[in-house]
């Protein structure tokens, strides 16, 4: 177990002294559901061992649960909500802006509810984008369809003072932040840059990264959704590898730095042979590396797929360079460098092959939210405006245990979150595979390689 300790402490603007307007119980028993209060908690770390003695946990190492509370910090006659959607697109935005925004009228009677257009660029005042006023009339219907009613946009969240300004200025009291770590880190600096004015305005956060990729969180609303349709992709190129003689499948889903999404699917189709991550590094060369294995299931088994995260394999292909208007690094197009290389090998060994490249990324990313996401997203923006309203400031709301919690941004971004190749998951997906553990040609000094490397 990890001695690494996190301060999962949760600030407040200030006492709750206002009667909430939602109607809930105090007592166990009476059929009405009741409110939650600042002394409910749950664990993070549930992992022991027998030898392990129980010790008493500080307040900083607990998460404290989501929910309404009895007493709230905000007059709701009082309140400017405001809501932005920023990163790139992802399955269930729409559902969270519809959530929040019925939460807040029909709940708390919030009647001031704020759209910025087009992400953080949005509270910049040379893009002169208008507010888009928002209402349950307006979002009542907007699950229905992918991408985001607001509009999204990369970048600008660096520009701390000038998006602090415009919040300022636009007197609002709370804004529910919708993005990935990048989006989060900007919304505590800016949450930050708010405090250091004294001003009380709360910065909620809700996760959106379709990677799956942030910390201490269950998952990311959209990461189920992605699976889904990925799992379609793969049927897919399952049809028309076997549909072939020697037919290959090749699909890249996303995941940057964590492939989350390709080894989920990989699991959930039992259709693919080979699943690439950028956890787990292969070589492609030699009698153990992946194109020698990939050779062996085609003269045993006639067909292939495969599945690549796009963040894999980086080390064997030059990037060019750069970072993206959100700070992520440029990758590498490791499906089409694949490609190239599995059709340049077959053709030098004179067998014959039938490739097919599928990347459905875009259209997973602007597809409407399954059914499961759907649930996620309502509760996820529900208890994003119970948090607002009872003075909460620089959280993420987030599911943990099969509970939704506040995490603080700071924790929640202070790492990612990665598959580990040594744990159950990556190892349930070589059950679903059957690909070997490890395509490296020498183990021992692929591993002193890989720690040298960790070292630096």
């Amino acid at each position: 177990m990890s001695d690494i300790s996190y301060d999962f402490t949760i600030p407040n603007l200030g006492p709750c002294k206002v009667n909430s307007p939602i109607q809930l119980s105090k007592i166990e028993g009476d059929f009405i559901a009741n409110y939650v209060t600042d002394d409910e908690f749950i664990r993070y770390k549930l992992d022991t061992t027998l030898d392990q003695t129980c010790v008493e946990l500080s307040r900083s190492e607990l998460l404290e649960k989501a929910g309404p509370r009895e007493k709230i910090y905000f007059n709701p006659n009082h309140v400017h909500a405001a809501i932005v959607t920023c990163g790139g697109l992802c399955p269930g935005i729409n559902d969270v802006i519809r959530a929040v925004v019925r939460c807040l009228w029909n709940r708390y009677g919030v009647r001031r509810i704020s759209g910025i257009r087009f992400g953080f660029k949005g509270l910049l005042p040379e893009y002169g984008f208008g507010i888009q006023q928002l209402s349950p009339q307006v979002v009542d219907d907007i699950h229905k369809t992918g991408g985001s009613i607001l509009g999204t946009s990369r970048g600008g969240g660096d520009r701390v003072v000038e998006i602090a300004d415009a919040i300022e200025n636009l007197n609002i009291n709370m804004i529910f932040i919708i993005g990935g770590d990048g989006t989060q880190r900007g919304s505590l600096e800016v949450a930050e840059e708010i405090e250091r004015r004294g001003l009380k305005i709360g910065v909620i956060g809700i996760p959106k990264t379709v990677d799956n990729d942030l910390s201490f969180i269950q998952k990311s609303f959209g990461f189920d959704t992605a699976v889904v349709k990925a799992a379609e992709s793969v049927a897919a190129a399952h049809m028309e590898a076997h549909s072939q003689i020697n037919g290959i499948g090749l699909v890249k889903l996303m995941g940057r730095e964590s492939g989350f999404i390709a080894t989920h699917t990989a699991i959930a189709s039992h259709e693919a042979n080979f699943v690439l991550i950028p956890e787990v590094p292969f070589e492609l060369d030699g009698p153990k590396g992946f194109l020698h294995y990939l050779e062996e299931r085609l003269r045993s088994r006639h067909h292939a797929v495969i599945v690549v995260a796009e963040g894999a394999g980086q080390d064997l292909l030059e990037s060019s360079g750069g970072t993206d208007d959100s700070g992520n690094k440029k990758l590498a197009d490791i499906g089409v460098f694949l490609r190239d290389k599995m059709a340049a090998y077959f053709k030098s060994i004179g067998m014959h092959i039938n490739l097919k490249y599928i990347d459905p990324s875009y259209q997973i990313r602007s597809a409407p939210a399954a059914p499961i996401d759907s649930i996620y997203c309502e509760r996820l923006g529900n208890n994003a405006v119970h948090a607002a309203m009872a003075g909460k400031t620089k959280l993420i709301i987030g599911l943990v245990h099969t509970k939704f919690v506040h995490l603080p941004i700071k924790a929640v971004t202070s790492k990612r979150n990665y598959v580990d190749p040594e744990g159950s998951l990556w190892r349930d997906c070589l059950d679903a595979t059957s690909q070997p553990i490890l395509m490296v040609n020498d183990k021992d000094a692929f591993l002193r390689n890989s720690k040298n490397k960790q070292k630096k």
